[in-house]
């Protein structure tokens, strides 16, 4: 028997251990958009999951953003059906009109169909493609925005997105790895042209930043990079702990907050429980940025009888007396 070629066997090694123990009898459901990372993924799945006796299917977005989307998408389908992955879907999202820019207007327009999907089919968790590659260009680019420990803390590897678990097998696998599988394996991926427009951040770190990085300090920097991630993740989940504890310690029963349990807090919790807070009031974490929570902050340790903060969406928080009250107390 010829042996497995060592990036097919990485890119299922992952798979397998992801899938294995997942609770729920559903299907797993990989989204695949048909580059080389996703078909990957999606090829792997197909081979490791019926042998953990789970059924495997997959779901293609078209953004309907580029010429031939459409058939690009029918394609992924249609090569789904032909190795076994049900159910499959194509679905057809608009991105136009979408607040934010167009790659995150895509990126939301994908994910609910992504979790629409899975919610349909009852799947026991929705799959994705990202790389040990993607990870790195998280953590540059939350560097870069100055996005603090949560930002540095990249992808993780699981996390629920309204209700269905997302996963992230290949966090330790390299985008050569997947191309290389996909190579081994005769499948022939899709080139995205937005991942090498230059009107990306992503794009731009992945083309120019990257390979810099590399040259001057060695292959070694994605690895120190994913390792920042995950050493990251841990401080942020173990401060995010201690913010829960805190915030339900800093309630009064009149609704606000105690700004005395908020002053005693170290600045890392408190601003955690304030985030937090916000979130609890109606601000959206997509909108909720540094400022906002500098602003409520500043109700707490600067307080000099000023007027009210405010939180994405006009939603007022006042300080009375030594209480934090929102939005807009009576």
């Amino acid at each position: 028997m010829a042996a497995l070629a060592p990036p097919v066997a990485a890119v299922r090694t992952a798979v397998r251990r992801a899938l294995t123990g997942l609770p729920g009898d559903g299907p797993v459901l990989v989204a695949c958009s048909g580059g080389a990372d996703s078909l990957a993924l999606a090829a792997a799945t197909a081979f490791v999951a019926p042998r953990l006796g789970r059924r495997a299917g997959l779901v293609t977005v078209d953004h309907g953003l580029q010429e031939g989307s459409a058939e690009r998408a029918a394609a992924v389908a249609a090569w789904a059906d032909d190795v076994g992955l049900t159910p499959v879907e194509s679905v057809r999202v608009a991105v136009a009109g979408r607040p934010g820019g167009p790659e995150a207007a895509a990126r939301e327009a994908r994910y609910e169909a992504l979790v629409a999907a899975a919610v349909r089919h009852r799947a026991a968790a929705l799959l994705t493609g990202h790389t040990r590659d993607d990870q790195a260009e998280t953590v540059l680019l939350a560097l870069a925005r100055g996005s603090g420990p949560r930002g540095l803390a990249g992808m993780p590897a699981r996390r629920e997105l309204s209700g269905v678990p997302l996963l992230r097998p290949l966090l330790a696998v390299t985008r050569e790895q997947t191309r290389a599988a996909c190579a081994v394996l005769g499948l022939e991926p899709w080139q995205d042209p937005h991942n090498s427009d230059p009107a990306y951040a992503r794009a731009r770190v992945r083309a120019d930043v990257l390979p810099v990085l590399v040259d001057a300090l060695g292959p070694g920097v994605l690895d120190g990079l994913a390792r920042t991630a995950a050493l990251a993740a841990a401080d942020a989940a173990a401060l995010d702990d201690l913010a829960d504890a805190a915030l339900a310690e800093a309630r009064h029963p009149d609704g606000g907050l105690a700004v005395p349990a908020l002053a005693a807090l170290v600045p890392a919790v408190r601003g955690r429980v304030l985030h937090a807070w916000a979130r609890e009031l109606g601000a959206t974490p997509g909108a909720l940025s540094h400022r906002h929570v500098a602003a409520l902050e500043a109700l707490v340790s600067d307080w000099r009888g000023q007027g009210a903060a405010y939180l994405p969406g006009g939603r007022r928080v006042l300080r009375r007396a030594d209480r934090l009250f929102g939005p807009d107390p009576a």
